[in-house]
């Protein structure tokens, strides 16, 4: 007779104080440095990314090693935190590398679990926010994707999100991922036009191009899919800060504009769909919080958490943003209001590490139900 297992733990959805101080303090700091009109002034060039927040962000706050060990040069917070951090970073569409290089880079080379060598010098300036890695597959590879292990390292990957400003690029090959740097000779990244000016792609193309080889195929392999999942299940949380703006900047819009003698938000038919809003964004924090606590302990229903949290957050941060589009009339559809911001990255990010479909038919494996048909 076998003992029975122990219940696991109900997970914890709320913010603890220390998490409510992180938020607090990224919020200052992109709401001081971070605004919307600076925001589209920069995707009209070429730079989107602003060094100097990224710097303040990384090294100033230490948001860059929150998921880092102390002992290996990181802050010693973990996935909740770094979900506050996704929140805060979705809610001011702000155009910097943290999910690709502090979450999932940063996942990969903690689940090699190397003390020392190439891996662990990497993950070190990763925390510093001294340099940034991306992982060199298409931003819509989800976790249980395999293909690119049948590659050699020579060719050409992409979409690759963030890879323009990549310091280096983790590339997984048929041997083993290979740590290489972008300006090493034979790397080629080609900027491509993205929907989302905020969060650039581009191609990368290795041709002869010298890497350091970080494990082989099988550590590699886990570890890739454990930085996919982290990312999958983290951007979650940068999809729910995106749809709390979009309902709070709608909410508010309504209540300033008149029609009629009387704010457009006290008519009903707004009102209900602002409230139905609000309970879409309120669902998709309780399968967000659920995702980055399974993440931070472990728990063997991780995947599914994952899963669920990508198949329903995907569709709420899309919808928020069209009522946001739609709610504030013919402002907006101008370029000058950020809704647009908001739109467009709510729509890539329905894209990333997986289709909302997609995460839909792994919930039907991972709890043994029929897949679903559209």
């Amino acid at each position: 007779m076998t003992a029975p297992t122990a219940p696991q733990a109900a997970p914890d959805l709320l913010y603890s104080e220390t998490e409510e101080d992180l938020r607090a303090a990224v919020r200052a700091l992109l709401a001081d440095r971070c605004d919307a009109p600076g925001i589209i002034a920069r995707t009209e060039t070429d730079t989107p990314y602003d060094p100097a927040l990224w710097k303040a962000l990384a090294s100033d706050i230490g948001v860059a090693g929150l998921l880092v060990p102390e002992e290996r040069g990181g802050q010693g917070a973990g996935p909740r935190e770094a979900a506050v951090v996704l929140e805060e970073l979705g809610r001011a569409v702000a155009p910097v590398p943290y999910l690709t290089s502090s979450v999932v880079a940063t996942e990969i080379l903690l689940a090699l679990d190397t003390a020392d060598g190439p891996a662990a010098a990497l993950l070190a300036d990763l925390a510093e926010g001294r340099r940034t890695a991306v992982l060199a597959v298409p931003f819509s590879t989800a976790p249980a994707d395999t293909p690119m292990w049948d590659a050699p390292l020579d060719g050409t990957r992409g979409p690759v999100a963030d890879a323009a400003t990549a310091d280096v690029l983790l590339v997984p090959a048929a041997d083993g991922l290979h740590a290489v740097a972008a300006d090493t000779a034979g790397v080629t990244v080609t900027p491509l036009v993205p929907l989302d000016l905020t969060r650039p792609l581009a191609e990368v193309t290795l041709d002869g191009a010298a890497g350091t080889l970080l494990a082989d195929t099988a550590t590699a392999r886990a570890a890739v899919e454990r930085g996919l999942l982290a990312g999958a299940g983290l951007l979650a949380s940068e999809q729910l800060g995106l749809a709390e703006w979009c309902l709070t900047e709608t909410v508010r819009h309504t209540r300033e504009r008149h029609q009629f003698n009387r704010p457009v938000g006290s008519f009903q038919a707004l009102k209900h769909r602002m409230a139905q809003l609000w309970l879409e964004v309120v669902s998709a924090r309780a399968a967000a919080r659920n995702a980055a606590d399974a993440l931070a302990t472990n728990s063997p229903d991780t995947p599914l958490a994952v899963a669920v949290a990508q198949a329903y957050c995907s569709r709420v941060a899309v919808h928020a943003a069209e009522e946001c589009v739609q709610l504030h009339g013919g402002i907006g559809m101008t370029w000058e209001h950020p809704a647009h911001l908001y739109l467009k990255r709510a729509k890539a990010d329905a894209t990333a590490f997986g289709t909302a479909g997609r995460h839909r038919a792994a919930v039907a494996a991972l709890t043994d139900l029929p897949a679903p048909t559209a």
